[in-house]
């Protein structure tokens, strides 16, 4: 079932609200919304209650360096574990090579901060959907070419729901999600894929604009019990997330949204 939202208020707008990050001046006309929708609000309420059990379970203050075979990936090793601490996120993988004839540039710093920033809110939004019953998606798969449509006008690049039949995985429809704050002020918008085997596994799929020309390896990592193959290429940046799949059946499932 999708979220009834007034025209007024979208649910991007409410997911910037529970992330903190709504401009001031939308506060109130949100704020009134929900209460006049008590539904809504307790929806809204308990994503909150998730976001502090996130932060309190998933930002520990890592002592741990950064291991040495980080620094193949990154020309300062040190720039990369600043971003680690800050995100609260434990790398564990470097660099996964899946295809043949896939010919990377250099990895770029930047490109790999900006990578696990990607995987952790990736992970995080994995979290706080996957276990939806009545609102795991905003628009179904059933209108799949809508779906596409909307999200690549919202992000400003051409996108495909990937098939991933082959796989044993169906999609069940996709959501708009807020990122990080712009220059300008506001979350950048973000697409999330929902897929689902038929014994009720579940995997997102994070999609999201990078500056120009980035690319990177494949990368594993974790947060929590959700484990995230992320990656860059050229300008946008992806996140296969699962708490259900191990790292095996993510990677062959990153092979295929690859290709």
């Amino acid at each position: 079932m999708n979220v009834n939202v007034h025209s007024s208020v979208t649910e991007a707008e409410l997911l910037a609200y529970v992330d903190g990050q709504l401009p001031g001046t939308r506060v109130p006309d949100v704020e009134t919304w929900l209460a006049a929708h008590p539904e809504e609000a307790e929806r809204i309420a308990a994503y909150r209650r998730q976001n502090e059990e996130f932060r309190a379970l998933f930002n520990p203050v890592l002592d741990e360096t950064v291991p040495a075979r980080l620094q193949q990936v990154a020309t300062r090793a040190s720039r990369l574990r600043n971003y680690a601490v800050a995100a609260g996120f434990t790398l564990l993988g470097l660099a996964v090579g899946i295809m043949a004839g896939w010919h990377l540039h250099a990895q770029r710093a930047p490109a790999a901060a900006s990578g696990i920033g990607s995987a952790r809110n990736a992970a995080v939004a994995h979290a706080t959907y996957s276990p939806e019953v009545r609102h795991p998606v905003e628009v179904g798969a059933d209108q799949g070419a809508h779906l596409t449509a909307w999200l690549s006008k919202r992000l400003g690049t051409t996108l495909r729901a990937p098939k991933l039949e082959a796989n044993g995985l169906n999609l069940v429809g996709g959501r708009l999600l807020p990122g990080e704050a712009t220059p300008a002020g506001g979350p950048s918008p973000v697409a999330q894929f929902m897929y689902q085997t038929q014994g009720g596994r579940r995997l997102t799929l994070y999609v999201r604009t990078e500056a120009a020309n980035n690319q990177t390896a494949f990368r594993y990592a974790t947060e929590g019990n959700v484990g995230v193959f992320y990656w860059i290429d050229r300008n946008v940046g992806y996140a296969l997330s699962s708490a259900d799949l191990n790292r095996e059946e993510l990677l062959a499932v990153a092979n295929t949204v690859y290709k």
